[in-house]
């Protein structure tokens, strides 16, 4: 901190993270640090998979593909800074480097957000108007909308940064928490907060409700042409195609409602953090995993690659 008058200026904070359970440091840091590894390679063996195999070159998962690449950022916001404090005496991050670490969490998140809603019209369209799908998600739809999504999350967050950087903190540093996020920064704040607060409601409404309403605007046009199919085959099959989404779907909203409402009243508590893990290292594990399990079309791309490089 550094002293000016009679007034203080914090230079850094201090990430409390899991110190509170010492007795378990050990088994958090090593399954975190699994965890870690595990996204990132499945995450990253997923981004390469669909960009080697031209079987996989469609718009499904060219936005899988994108999925993968946010997830990868996503979870190197957060877990290398929790990973390295867990062993640390005095747990700091730089006022600069919490700025940053949030900016690019945000940036995100609410990338995938949009890009979420985007794949569901890529399955609205499939199922819809399976006839006119290649027409309608041609390759450059696809890339704008991909484009839109980071364009949307990246201004959405540089909102966020030009208001935080108004912010002025003199008091208490202490962030009960193993990342820097909004609630925490505005309530160590000394100074009024309201604007970034109607800033960040209306954030959440347009990326948070529009978006979940235009996923249930799809899915209703959705259900009624599968309920159309008189084939049972045919309507499982076209159900099958979109259970992986609608699974990611349902993982990522619930987990930010949970993490948003506790977060609403500071979200500093044991409950609230490790829904915070759940939300910002499971959930970059689980979309990979979620996406491959049933996908016959990947594990055929995984044999065939495997076949390659036996034969090479």
């Amino acid at each position: 901190m550094i002293a000016r008058g009679n007034s203080t200026k914090i230079t850094q904070f201090i990430l409390l993270g899991f110190s509170d359970f010492p007795r378990i440091i050990t088994l958090l840091f090593v399954t975190f640090l699994l965890i870690y590894i595990t996204t990132l390679t499945w995450n990253l063996s997923l981004v390469v998979l669909i960009r080697m195999d031209s079987h996989l070159h469609s718009p499904m998962y060219f936005f899988l593909c994108n999925l993968s690449i946010i997830d990868f950022c996503y979870v190197s916001c957060t877990v290398p800074k929790m990973l390295s404090n867990f062993f640390q005496g005095k747990q700091t991050i730089s006022f600069v480097g919490c700025i940053v670490q949030y900016f690019f969490s945000a940036t995100m998140v609410l990338s995938e957000s949009c890009l979420m809603t985007a794949m569901a019209y890529d399955r609205y369209a499939a199922i819809c108007n399976p006839l006119l799908y290649s027409s309608i998600m041609s390759p450059t739809l696809c890339v704008l909308m991909v484009l839109a999504s980071y364009m949307s999350g990246l201004t959405a967050s540089l909102l966020q940064l030009f208001a935080l950087l108004h912010l002025h903190f003199c008091g208490p540093n202490v962030i009960r928490h193993f990342l820097c996020d909004m609630p925490q920064l505005r309530l160590l704040s000394c100074t009024d907060t309201f604007f970034i607060q109607v800033l960040t409601a209306i954030l959440t409404m347009i990326f948070g409700f529009v978006n979940v309403l235009a996923i249930m605007i799809s899915y209703g046009y959705i259900i009624l042409s599968i309920l159309k199919i008189t084939s049972s085959k045919g309507r499982f099959k076209a159900l099958n195609t979109c259970t992986s989404h609608l699974t990611a779907v349902s993982l990522f909203y619930t987990s930010s409602i949970f993490v948003y409402l506790s977060s609403s009243s500071g979200g500093s508590s044991s409950l609230d953090r490790f829904a915070s893990v759940f939300y910002t290292v499971v959930i970059p594990i689980l979309n990979p995993l979620i996406y491959s399990l049933r996908n016959k079309e990947i594990k055929e791309s995984m044999k065939r690659l495997q076949k390659k490089t036996t034969c090479s």
